[in-house]
């Protein structure tokens, strides 16, 4: 498996999540390592350019939650980056305008009075902590040290007016100065041509952009810039990757799908540790039902990229509380799908798309995208509809809190009585559910009992007098905690946080009512 293929993957849904049209992100790419040829950079540093092109916004939906609560459609949000120059007074006056946006005139008060004592500050933490965590998941899937650091500065200017605003000038490593040139020359591109590129390059060099890669641009446009609507897009993209390019054995495949899986679940507090816990369910259940090695390690890998599509739908969605309407329910529905158009293009990849595609499918044909029947739904679509459908059950969700396992069991047995979900794959599940014991791992990072139970509850998404008020603590006490258990496990933002929860095994808590 070459790693380009699934770093190029995850772009697909970055792109969903940026309002884009699939194939930004590769495009922007090209784009990149064209200009990173005409300077006559070597294998190394192209291929810093390459990954770090590819993932230069990964992290910005690890904080969509925070998002959504601020400007009511995170995606809305973040399409409008592109619109103005950044820090500018226009780009901001467009960021109030959306402030508590889809709610009632009083909300919207409330959230806009929030978000002038203390939210604007969140809201630069949370763009400088997009970075950082890109890097995490660059270091996560082994990528270079050179790739590690150009991510991690991708959000610097020229200026030294970017994010967190360390570094100006040649401070900033090149492949993060190239990767931001390309971004924005691509969208101006698509949506004007040429000519609007070049204004677009020229009229922020030596701000945004540094000077000379943006001459190199207005140099020779065309050779930059030309052939890029009739390229095949994703065969190029591959194809382009530097001759030092990353291949992963099986288990380094599989620790990077890991990764990937977690960062996709950072989107919702709802979901944080959701794909893990599916994957854990299938393999326990699929050895079950006779399933060979190699069909239980598809199944592994498939359970860990079902919710990939999760990015193209708006945490307003997602997280709220109320009941969803129509055209909601329907972006719902498509989810399935956008995981599917987001793996299919890559031959390794497609296998495990057609398998998420069906993990909402029920036998009556009552399920999504597709409204299949039992005959078109495959075995392991079945069983990973089940242990999706149970592992959702037992966690939290906006409009509900989270059942039991017994209860979660009886649902699950109800969904087969009535004919929508296989009664093997439920069986099956249950079973596997019903054996697994929960590892509660007192102490990472030298947290206190009560500073976990702190973290799970922020982890969930729960302000700080939510947080005081389910563990009856004061909001003081609660904030302290916070900070306690910033300072201990080294992070500044909650998503890094999430991560660190996920990845230490504190999601979900431990049910001591498993059946």
């Amino acid at each position: 498996m070459r790693l380009a293929e699934l770093v190029a993957a995850l772009s697909l849904g970055v792109d969903l999540g940026f309002g884009q049209p699939m194939e930004h992100v590769l495009r922007q790419c090209l784009i990149a390592l064209r200009l990173s040829e005409r300077i006559g950079l070597g294998d190394q540093e192209r291929l810093a350019v390459y990954y770090t092109a590819l993932l230069v916004n990964v992290g910005c939906h690890s904080d969509a939650h925070e998002q959504a609560k601020w400007f009511g459609d995170d995606i809305a949000l973040k399409s409008g980056k592109y619109r103005y120059e950044q820090r500018s007074l226009a780009a901001a006056a467009s960021a109030l305008r959306l402030i508590g946006s889809g709610n009632p005139p009083l909300h919207r008060f409330r959230v806009g009075l929030e978000f002038t004592l203390g939210g604007f500050r969140e809201v630069e933490t949370m763009i400088a902590g997009h970075a950082a965590l890109a890097a995490d998941l660059a270091r996560r899937l082994s990528l270079p040290m050179d790739v590690q650091q150009a991510v991690g500065a991708a959000y610097e200017q020229w200026d030294g007016r970017g994010w967190p605003g360390e570094l100006k000038g040649r401070e900033v490593p090149i492949p993060s100065r190239l990767a931001q040139l390309a971004e924005f020359t691509e969208v101006a591109h698509r949506l004007g041509g040429v000519d609007a590129a070049v204004e677009l390059a020229r009229r922020r060099a030596g701000g945004q952009f540094d000077p000379g890669l943006a001459a190199v641009l207005c140099e020779d446009p065309e050779a930059v810039l030309g052939g890029l609507d009739a390229a095949r897009t994703w065969e190029a993209v591959i194809g382009a990757e530097p001759a030092l390019g990353v291949r992963l054995s099986e288990d380094q495949f599989d620790e990077a799908l890991l990764a990937v899986a977690d960062f996709v679940d950072l989107k919702s507090p709802f979901t944080l540790g959701h794909a893990r816990a599916v994957a854990a369910l299938v393999d326990a259940a699929a050895s079950q039902v006779g399933l060979t090695q190699d069909e239980r390690q598809e199944l592994h890998r498939a359970a860990l990229v079902h919710g990939l599509g999760r990015l193209g739908v708006s945490n307003a969605i997602w997280d709220k509380p109320g009941p969803l309407g129509t055209g909601e329910r329907e972006r719902v529905r498509l989810q399935p799908y956008l995981t599917e158009r987001i793996l299919c293009q890559s031959a390794t990849l497609a296998p495990l798309g057609a398998i998420a595609v069906q993990h909402r499918e029920r036998l009556d044909g009552s399920g999504y995208p597709r409204g299949l029947t039992a005959p078109a739904i495959s075995p392991k679509a079945r069983i990973l509809g089940a242990a999706d459908a149970y592992q959702s059950m037992i966690e939290p969700r906006p409009h509900r809190q989270a059942l039991t396992a017994a209860q979660a069991a009886a649902e699950l047995r109800a969904e087969a009585a009535g004919g929508r979900l296989d009664a093997e794959a439920v069986a099956a599940v249950l079973t596997a559910a019903g054996h697994r014991v929960a590892r509660h791992r007192r102490g990472p990072a030298g947290l206190t009992g009560r500073e976990v139970d702190v973290l799970r509850l922020l982890a969930r998404g729960c302000s700080s007098r939510e947080i005081a008020g389910r563990l009856v603590i004061s909001p003081k006490t609660a904030r302290n905690h916070v900070e306690h258990i910033y300072a201990k496990i080294g992070v500044s933002t909650r998503a890094a946080a999430c991560l660190f929860a996920m990845q230490n095994g504190l999601l979900p808590p431990v049910d001591d009512a498993a059946a």
